[in-house]
């Protein structure tokens, strides 16, 4: 195990962006101070530090895992560090993120992990510091399939983090929309910004990590509307708290209490497994549900006119 340590200690490239990260947030806090908010920033840098302490086992089990399927890989000695690998690599890792973020919107025990990326009202470079914490035990579940593939398990870890550094940057609302052709292709803070909100137009839209081609193809994507519908951060109903282990923890808490309340067994399997928004005994208030009914209500209008 610690040979395996020891080759996952050369993965660093997130250690040499944080300098970085934190020099763009001050700059970005410069030029528009009120996009911040001393408790709130101070909660998203305590996510990055729970989120890393918690990832640290499941990366380290992840990477050993990675590495014998490496070596049952038939095409191990095909695949090596060429740039043709790097580039079918850079595409494998973005489709393993889009399905990893959209199942956690999608899958109520994911968001549980994922929602405390989303619990900040606020949209700035800080709160893509602000990471979810239970996500990071069921994560590299999505990434199992490319070593199988051939690539090593340090060049996946690379590929991800290149991933991760492009991320930081669409967390922002200085940049307004970039020229079509990158809108069209590439993640971008104005795609970005859609699924941060929590505008119902925009729910669970979005889910790309460099590449927005896949919310295209898979039916997930959303245009920003300021015009018509300004993104407003946060959840649809906000925790309002700036207690750091009731962010990461607050949506396991009520799913326990709906799973309590529930007297079916399916109906406990779907507080678990089913859309956030979900209940038994009320309204339906699952993002493709409430979507559902605005575009009609905007389509009724709209016939009327």
């Amino acid at each position: 195990m610690i040979e395996y340590i020891e080759q996952l200690s050369q993965d660093k490239l997130l250690y040499f962006a944080l300098p970085l990260f934190f020099i763009c947030m001050i700059v970005e806090y410069k030029i528009a101070r009120e996009k911040y908010h001393g408790k709130d920033t101070t909660v998203s840098l305590l996510m990055m530090v729970f989120s890393a302490i918690v990832e640290f086992v499941p990366k380290v089990l992840a990477f050993v895992l990675f590495f014998y399927l490496h070596e049952l890989s038939p095409l191990k000695d095909v695949v090596q560090r060429q740039w043709w690998a790097w580039l079918l690599l850079f595409f494998a890792d973005d489709i393993s993120y889009y399905w990893f973020h959209r199942l956690n919107h999608e899958v109520r025990l994911f968001w549980a992990g994922h929602v405390p990326h989303h619990s900040s009202i606020y949209m700035n470079l800080g709160t893509a510091l602000r990471q979810g914490v239970g996500e990071r035990v069921h994560k590299f579940f999505f990434w199992i399939w490319i070593p199988l593939l051939g690539f090593d398990p340090l060049m996946m870890f690379t590929m991800m983090g290149v991933s991760l550094i492009y991320q930081f940057f669409v967390h922002t609302e200085l940049v307004d929309k970039l020229p079509k052709p990158i809108e069209f292709i590439f993640n971008t803070p104005s795609h970005h910004r859609v699924h941060h909100a929590s505008n119902i137009r925009y729910l669970d839209c979005n889910h790309a990590g460099i590449l927005i081609i896949w919310d295209r193809m898979f039916g997930t994507f959303s245009e920003e509307l300021k015009e018509i519908d300004a993104p407003q951060y946060g959840l649809t109903v906000n925790i309002e708290t700036f207690n750091p282990i009731t962010v990461a923890s607050h949506e396991y808490t009520a799913i326990w209490k709906d799973v309590q309340r529930a007297e079916k067994w399916s109906d406990k399997l779907n507080y678990i497994f089913n859309s956030p928004g979900w209940t038994h005994d009320g309204e339906d208030k699952r993002a493709k549900v409430l979507r559902k009914k605005l575009f009609e209500e905007e389509q009724k209008q709209t016939t009327n006119q």
